[in-house]
């Protein structure tokens, strides 16, 4: 399946589900679901669906800083093997706030990857009625 196949699945399906269309609100998190899920899977094919080709990854690691395009990203996520649900890593996702202006939002969210949880700042952005995560901005709590 290739990866326009795969977004416009995701797209019918967030449109469809229970036959009514999703509101603003409910895109976005279906949209924070995905990238979760592929982070969690080691899946790039649902990384790349959760961002916009052009989307920025940035923050700072233990070692340093790091600036990722999203395919660079995707390749870091396929990584990680076996995958955290493969060794039954803790799952946790907390929306922290969710801001939607216009086609625009800002959305906080507190993960748990790889053994270190994660603040997240996520700018979104709606392009032909699909929400796309445009820039991640991380943090390492703890």
């Amino acid at each position: 399946m290739s990866r326009k196949q795969f977004r416009v699945l995701i797209v019918e399906y967030l449109y469809l589900m229970n036959g009514e269309k999703m509101n603003d609100n409910e895109m976005i998190k279906d949209c924070i679901q995905l990238y979760f899920d592929g982070c969690y899977e080691s899946d790039p094919e649902k990384i790349k669906a959760s961002f916009n080709p052009n989307a920025s990854i940035t923050g700072y690691l233990p070692d340093g800083f790091h600036e990722m395009s999203v395919d660079d990203f995707a390749g870091f996520v396929a990584s990680q093997q076996p995958s955290p649900m493969e060794k039954n890593d803790e799952k946790m996702l907390e929306i922290v706030s969710c801001e939607i202006f216009g086609n625009t939002a800002a959305v906080k969210v507190r993960e748990a990857y790889l053994g270190m949880v994660f603040l997240d700042c996520l700018s979104f952005l709606k392009k032909d009625d699909e929400w796309r995560i445009y820039t991640k901005l991380f943090h390492v709590e703890s």
